[in-house]
C-alpha cells in the first residue's frame, strides 16, 4: 500500500527538545494525514487531557500523494483535542503548504508542552531552532508573514500561524496557512495559542522519493480541461442560489431555510468579485477565489460557500462586500469563518439586529481579542447559547455548517452521528442529496431509510481522502478504481482503514465521556433513533454509541 515515510518529529516546546523516531509500522497502516495524526493522536495524548494543556498536542501530517504532481493534493493534516468539542479533531487546510512540510523529511510533526515566551518553531531538514518572538505578540497573520519575510526570507506558504484570536484562546480559533488558508473548524488555533507557538515554518530539500502510479496524469488533465465546471468560476458559493431553491441555506439564526437575499451574495456575486484564478499546490482545478472590491479597496480570498451562509444569510447580511470583508477579518485574525458567523448570528437574534453588518465587523473584532461581549461569544455557541437566550444550535459542541439536515435529512443524520461535530465534510453526504452526483449516486433527500449504510461508507472513503491527502472537490474525478490504483490497495481494505480512523477517534472520545447521547441534533427527523441504532450496527458498534473494545483500543 502506497503510504507517507519519514519519521515522527516531536517539538516539545516547553523545554526545547526534540526527538525523532521511527514510525513506519503507523504510517504502513494508516497511509498519512488523518490516519497517522489520528493513530498518533489516540496513542499519545492522555485521554483526560485539557485542550489548552501542555499534555495536549498537534500533529502535523501529509499523505504520500503530496508527493504526486497531481491536481487535488495541495492539502494536509492537523489532530489534537479540540477546546471547542473536547472531542479529537482533524482538520486539514489548502494552499501550498503540504510540500513544503514533505521537503523536511519527516512523515509527522508532533507540537506538545507549553512554552512560558511566545515562540517561533523552524522546522528543516537540516534541524529544529526556536526563536522567541515577543515582537508578535499580537499580530495579525498578515504582520506574522511579513516578519518571517524580512527577517528568514519564507514565504507564507511555508508557514502555520496562530492570530491573535489563537493567542487569545477563542475555541474556534483557526491556525492558518499561506495567508487565506486555514485548519479551520475546532479551534485548533488556540491550542497553538495556548501552546506559547506564534508560527511553525517548514522548510528543507528532503522529499520522499514516492513511485506513484500514472494514472495520476489522467486525474491531473481531466482537472485541466474541466472548463465548464461552476466550481472553476464561483468555488462552493456556486451552490448558494440551489441550496436556497431547496430550502437547504440556513437564515437568520437557523430560524428560516430561505433567504430573499441569496442572490446577493451567492455565485454570481462572488463571480462578479472574482479578479483572477486561484489553486492550490499542483491544482489544475483552480477553484479558489480570489476577490477585490474596487470601490472599497478590499482584497481577499473569498468568501466561499460555508462563509456566504454564516456571515450571510444567517445574519441576515446581503451585501457580498460585506461577507467578504468579514471573511478577510477572520483569516486576518486566525478564526474558523462558519463558527464566528454563527456565533455572532446567535447574537443578533438575542438583540434583534439580524442585517446589522457594522455591528457584526465590530463583534469579529472583539472575539478575537476577548473584548467585552467578546469574550463570551469566543466560546462558541454552545457555551454561549443560554447567557443569550438562543438555542444551542451545536452537534458536540461545533456550529453547524450550511446543507441543512431538515431538507437534506441524510445530512441531519450525518452532522449527528459525525465524531467532529456538525460539520459537513466528515460525511459529505449532501453531495448525495441535492444532488451533485450522478444519478446511480443520488439519493432521495427525505427520510432516513436505508441511508445510515450509505453514511457509514462515505465517512470512511472520506477518511481515506484525508489520509492520502486528496480534495474532497475532486468526486468528479477520483473514482473509486483510481484511488484504488494510486493507493495500490483494494477499495474494499481502504474502506476498512477509514473504518479503523473512524473508530480511533469515537473510542478516544468514548474515553473523554461521549456517547449516543451527544449524537443528537437541535430539530427532529424521522425515525431518526432507529437510524442512530441501525448506523452503530452497521459499524459494529455498541447501542450506546461506543465502541466494542476491537481494534480501537487494542493496541493501548
Amino acid at each position: 500500500m502506497l503510504h507517507s515515510t519519514g519519521s515522527l518529529l516531536t517539538i516539545d516546546v516547553g523545554d526545547r527538545t526534540t526527538v525523532a523516531e521511527d514510525v513506519d509500522d503507523v504510517l504502513s497502516s494508516f497511509i498519512g494525514g488523518r490516519g497517522v495524526g489520528v493513530k498518533l493522536a489516540h496513542d499519545r495524548i492522555p485521554f483526560d487531557a485539557d485542550p489548552f494543556g501542555p499534555e495536549n498536542s498537534l500533529f502535523f501530517t501529509t499523505g504520500p500523494l503530496q508527493c504526486s504532481t497531481m491536481s487535488f493534493t495541495g492539502r494536509m493534516n492537523c489532530t489534537g483535542v479540540s477546546p471547542l468539542t473536547d472531542g479529537l479533531l482533524s482538520s486539514n487546510a489548502g494552499g501550498f503548504l503540504s510540500r513544503h512540510f514533505a521537503a523536511t523529511g519527516y512523515g509527522a510533526v508532533q507540537v506538545t508542552g507549553r512554552s512560558d515566551d511566545l515562540v517561533a518553531v523552524h522546522v528543516t531538514d537540516e534541524g529544529i531552532e526556536f526563536e522567541e518572538v515577543p515582537q508578535l505578540a499580537g499580530a495579525t497573520v498578515t504582520e506574522v508573514g511579513e516578519y518571517m519575510a524580512d527577517e528568514h526570507d519564507l514565504g507564507d506558504e511555508q508557514l502555520v500561524v496562530a492570530g491573535p484570536a489563537g493567542e487569545n484562546r477563542v475555541r474556534f480559533a483557526s491556525i492558518m496557512t499561506t495567508e487565506h488558508r486555514a485548519f479551520g473548524r475546532g479551534g485548533l488555533g488556540a491550542v497553538l495559542g495556548a501552546k506559547g507557538v506564534k508560527c511553525i515554518s517548514f522548510a528543507g530539500d528532503s522529499a520522499p522519493d514516492i513511485d506513484i502510479d500514472p494514472i495520476q496524469m489522467d486525474v491531473h488533465r481531466e482537472a485541466a480541461t474541466a472548463n465548464d465546471h461552476p466550481m472553476k468560476s464561483a468555488g462552493t458559493t456556486s451552490v448558494t442560489e440551489y441550496a436556497n431553491h431547496v430550502s437547504a441555506l440556513p437564515t437568520r439564526y437557523f430560524s428560516e431555510l430561505e433567504f430573499e437575499g441569496a442572490s446577493d451574495i451567492g455565485g454570481e456575486a462572488v463571480a462578479e468579485k472574482k479578479y483572477k484564478k486561484g489553486t492550490c499546490s499542483q491544482c489544475a482545478f483552480a477553484c479558489k477565489l480570489p476577490t477585490k472590491d474596487e470601490e472599497t479597496g478590499l482584497e481577499t480570498e473569498g468568501p466561499e460557500y460555508e462563509t456566504v451562509m454564516a456571515f450571510g444569510s444567517n445574519a441576515g447580511v446581503d451585501d457580498i462586500v460585506s461577507v467578504m470583508k468579514s471573511n478577510d477579518l477572520c483569516d486576518e485574525l486566525g478564526m474558523d469563518t462558519i463558527s464566528c458567523g454563527d456565533v455572532i448570528s446567535a447574537y443578533l437574534a438575542a438583540n434583534d439586529e439580524f442585517g446589522n453588518d457594522e455591528l457584526v465587523h465590530d463583534l469579529v473584532e472583539k472575539i478575537a481579542y476577548r473584548e467585552d461581549e467578546g469574550d463570551l461569544l469566543a466560546e462558541g455557541v454552545h457555551r454561549a447559547a443560554d447567557d443569550l437566550g438562543v438555542e444551542d444550535w451545536t452537534v458536540k459542541g461545533l456550529e453547524f455548517s450550511a446543507h441543512d439536515g431538515r431538507t437534506l435529512n441524510g445530512q441531519g443524520l450525518a452532522f449527528a452521528v459525525s465524531n467532529r461535530g456538525a460539520d459537513h465534510m466528515y460525511a459529505e453526504f449532501y453531495s448525495k442529496e441535492y444532488p451533485l452526483v450522478g444519478k446511480d449516486e443520488a439519493v432521495d433527500p427525505t427520510g432516513l431509510d436505508g441511508k445510515p449504510p450509505l453514511i457509514v461508507a462515505k465517512e470512511n472513503h472520506n477518511a481515506v481522502l484525508d489520509s492520502g491527502v486528496v480534495c474532497k472537490f475532486s468526486r468528479d474525478f477520483m473514482t473509486e478504481e483510481r484511488l484504488e490504483t494510486l493507493l495500490d490497495t483494494e477499495y474494499e481494505r481502504l474502506q476498512d482503514i477509514g473504518a479503523e480512523i473512524v473508530e480511533l477517534e469515537r473510542h478516544f472520545n468514548n474515553e473523554r465521556g461521549f456517547d449516543r447521547e451527544d449524537d443528537t441534533l437541535p430539530y427532529d427527523l424521522p425515525d431518526f433513533e432507529a437510524a442512530l441504532s441501525e448506523y452503530y450496527a452497521e459499524r459494529g458498534w455498541n447501542d450506546d454509541g461506543t465502541v466494542k473494545s476491537a481494534s480501537a483500543s487494542a493496541d493501548d
